[in-house]
């Protein structure tokens, strides 16, 4: 997305996101565990893999100055005249690599009505790659030290999309823990990190069920940065499976790494380093709750319950300078349960059209949204849930016979 051309700064649009894409074969035998590298499921073979969340959209950056304070002129009897913010600000937008002068204006005039070109470039989505790996080129839509000195632990970090939030932040600045149960994945994933960058990155191995791994992980986070400023919940499990078919274990399996993983580990950072330093928590979350989706009984029950704890610990940990959000991504490419588990379906099947802008996103949207909720740009957003999909949840299907049937077609990829 060229968010250069949105207007005057803090505007900002939403763009799209991930879970969605987990998609399994019907009789649940195609478990996706992002970020935990489990290799068995609680009923059969599965497929695994690491990752975060199940496979940023944020204001841009303008000088102080870019839009003057408009004066409003009256004339008796008459309503007070305005200029439109966009028209004042349009000739000071910083340039955007590949982004040419906006159509039908000509530079330092400011004027000139919004095409329809100009327009949909407000929901064009910024580059990124299908594999794991760094970005080939970046051109920063932040300030590029808006995380500069600042720590972030990241799990679900080794792929997909939380290896792309691991980028995005070490391009801003940041260092980075990434942590998963595979640790060559994490430690491979550190290395292309550190190459791109320039940054730090630590891999560390941790099972977010298991609280006596995430409190060593954390020790040795601290014992070689001496702060954590960023906690990001991306470890997550994902498939399709109707509740009929769905075991007791198999269920209780994604509560305890979605649900349970996420609080063993921010309750961790909170009493090791937040409880007196303070920080910021990002979950990765979904919209599968927002409307019942169908064979999504479990991950939805998950995510929503991480919705809810969102809310209690911004509360709860508010005072002590915490602030805790959401990010609940829809359909995002690049991710291994896009390319194995349904998403290449979707896409030759047209699904995506039903969504409000007509695409599935990718992660660096994500990565910027979460970039966004993790900067003091957003230093006075806490306990809520940032929805970046695009519009999907509001119009895609949740026909339970369909999506059975895109599930067996699913088995097949």
């Amino acid at each position: 997305m060229q968010w250069g051309a949105l207007g005057c700064p803090w505007e900002h649009r939403d763009a799209l996101g991930c879970l969605w894409g987990a998609l399994g074969p019907p009789g649940c035998a195609g478990l996706s565990l992002g970020g935990t590298g489990i290799q068995r499921g609680a009923y059969g073979p599965v497929r695994t893999h690491g990752g975060a969340a199940g496979s940023s959209s944020g204001p841009a950056l303008l000088p102080g100055n870019a839009c003057r304070r408009l004066r409003m002129r009256s004339v008796a009897g008459a309503p007070a005249k305005t200029t439109s913010p966009s028209r004042l600000c349009g000739a000071l937008r910083p340039a955007v690599a590949g982004q040419g002068p906006r159509p039908g204006s000509s530079p330092g005039a400011g004027g000139g009505s919004r095409t329809m070109a100009e327009a949909a470039a407000g929901s064009r989505p910024p580059p990124d790659v299908d594999s794991d790996e760094c970005l080939r080129e970046y051109g920063h839509l932040f300030s590029p030290d808006i995380l500069a000195g600042q720590v972030a632990f990241i799990t679900g970090g080794g792929s997909g999309i939380g290896f792309r939030i691991a980028e995005i932040f070490m391009r801003h600045g940041c260092r980075t823990v990434i942590a998963s149960r595979n640790l060559q994945r994490v430690v491979e994933a550190s290395k292309k990190l550190v190459a791109a960058t320039g940054q730090q990155c630590l891999p560390l191995s941790i099972d977010v069920r298991q609280p006596q791994t995430i409190a060593a992980a954390v020790d040795e986070a601290l014992g070689e940065f001496k702060r954590i400023d960023i906690l990001v919940n991306g470890a997550a499990g994902n498939f399709l499976c109707p509740a009929s078919a769905l075991s007791f274990n198999a269920f209780k399996t994604v509560i305890d790494i979605d649900t349970i993983g996420t609080f063993n580990t921010s309750k961790v950072l909170f009493e090791k380093y937040f409880h007196d330093h303070g920080g910021v928590i990002v979950n990765i979350t979904a919209t599968l709750s927002y409307r019942g989706q169908a064979l999504q009984v479990h991950a939805g029950t998950a995510k929503a319950a991480i919705d809810a704890m969102t809310r209690h610990l911004a509360v709860e940990w508010g005072p002590n300078n915490v602030r805790v959000n959401s990010l609940a991504p829809g359909p995002i490419t690049g991710t291994e349960g896009y390319r194995r588990l349904g998403g290449k379906f979707a896409e030759e099947a047209s699904q995506f059209d039903m969504i409000p802008l007509q695409r599935a996103g990718n992660k660096t949207e994500i990565a910027h949204s979460t970039l966004y909720l993790a900067s003091p740009l957003s230093s006075y957003v806490t306990g809520t849930t940032l929805v970046v999909d695009g519009g999907s949840w509001l119009t895609s299907a949740n026909s339970f016979p369909a999506l059975l049937g895109i599930a067996s077609s699913s088995a097949k990829l």
